[in-house]
């Protein structure tokens, strides 16, 4: 059975059709929300949400584009909302902690590995996705430049700079 079956099938109510519709999808979903979130329990957790709001917009699905590249903007998209709270989350040091928080001076990590991950953190959000989708996910900026809503040249530019900003926060690792 296709995805439009299986989509007709759910927003009919067939819940035996949205089981298989997550099955089909989830593990490329929860793929690429581990590479962006970095974190398994985070990433199951955010594929999860990301199937919440797909099948209550399903109805809201044209069909333009594949719904894989739909569902890959939805998890984009919930992941972005996740780190921006985090973030957020983070800022909110109380009094007496931002005296400790200011005393302690940044430490350098001679792990390759660490420091390969902080520097992908350290990304712009933009710079990150688009950088985990095709260096580790292996999307064509095609797809990328679908499941984003940019230009696909847009996407290549993003990831030159993104691969320029690693390179530079790695060079102290360059022999």
């Amino acid at each position: 059975m296709n995805d439009a079956q299986l989509i007709s099938r759910v927003i009919a109510g067939d819940r035996l059709a949205g089981r298989e519709l997550y099955d089909a999808h989830a593990p490329r979903v929860y793929s690429l929300v581990f590479r962006l979130s970095g974190d398994e329990e985070k990433a199951r957790e955010l594929t999860q949400d990301t199937f919440i709001r797909a099948f209550s917009r399903l109805t809201q699905f044209r069909g333009d584009a594949a719904l894989s590249t739909w569902l890959h903007r939805i998890a984009v998209t919930v992941v972005s909302n996740a780190r921006r709270k985090e973030i957020r989350f983070k800022r909110e040091v109380s009094l007496e902690e931002a005296g400790s928080v200011a005393s302690h001076g940044v430490e350098a990590d001679p792990d390759l590995k660490e420091s390969i991950d902080r520097a992908i953190e350290n990304l712009s959000e933009a710079y990150r996705t688009t950088l985990v989708m095709h260096d580790v996910e292996g999307y064509t900026h095609a797809e990328i430049a679908e499941v984003l809503g940019v230009p696909e040249g847009t996407c290549k530019s993003r990831l030159s700079a993104a691969r320029a900003q690693l390179r530079e926060a790695l060079a102290p690792f360059k022999e």
